[in-house]
C-alpha cells in the first residue's frame, strides 16, 4: 500500500500541475514584452520614460484551443516616470513550455471606465 501511494501521489501532482493554464503573467513575460516593443515602435512610450519595476500584467482570460495549446487575454499596466499609466490589452498563444507560441495583438486601451 505505501509503495502505491508512493507512485500515486507525485503522479497525480504532476496531472493536476499540468491541468493549469499556463502562466504567462510576469512583467517580463512575453505579452508584457511584446507590449512595450509595440509602445517603443508607435512612438508611445521609450524605456528612459517608463518605471517596469511598477509594471503590472494580470491575466484575464485563457481558454483552451487545442493539445497544450491555450489562447491568453492579459491585462498590463505600464507606470511612466511621470505619474501616467498606460494600459494595454494583449492576445496571445500559450503552452505550457512557451508563452509565445503566437505573436501578440496588442490594443492601447485609451479610456478606462468604470472601476479600476
Amino acid at each position: 500500500m505505501r509503495i502505491a501511494l508512493c507512485v500515486m501521489v507525485p503522479l497525480i501532482s504532476v496531472l493536476l500541475a499540468r491541468a493549469r493554464d499556463p502562466e504567462c503573467a510576469g512583467a517580463d513575460s512575453w505579452p508584457a514584452t511584446m507590449a512595450f516593443v509595440h509602445l517603443k515602435n508607435a512612438g508611445l512610450a521609450r524605456n528612459d520614460t517608463v518605471d517596469f519595476g511598477r509594471t503590472k500584467v494580470v491575466r484575464i482570460a485563457s481558454e483552451k484551443i487545442g493539445k497544450d495549446l491555450y489562447r491568453q487575454v492579459h491585462r498590463v499596466i505600464f507606470a511612466e516616470t511621470s505619474g501616467n499609466l498606460i494600459e494595454i490589452i494583449t492576445i496571445n498563444d500559450a503552452s505550457h513550455q512557451e508563452c509565445s507560441e503566437s505573436g501578440v495583438d496588442v490594443f492601447v486601451v485609451a479610456r478606462h471606465l468604470g472601476p479600476k
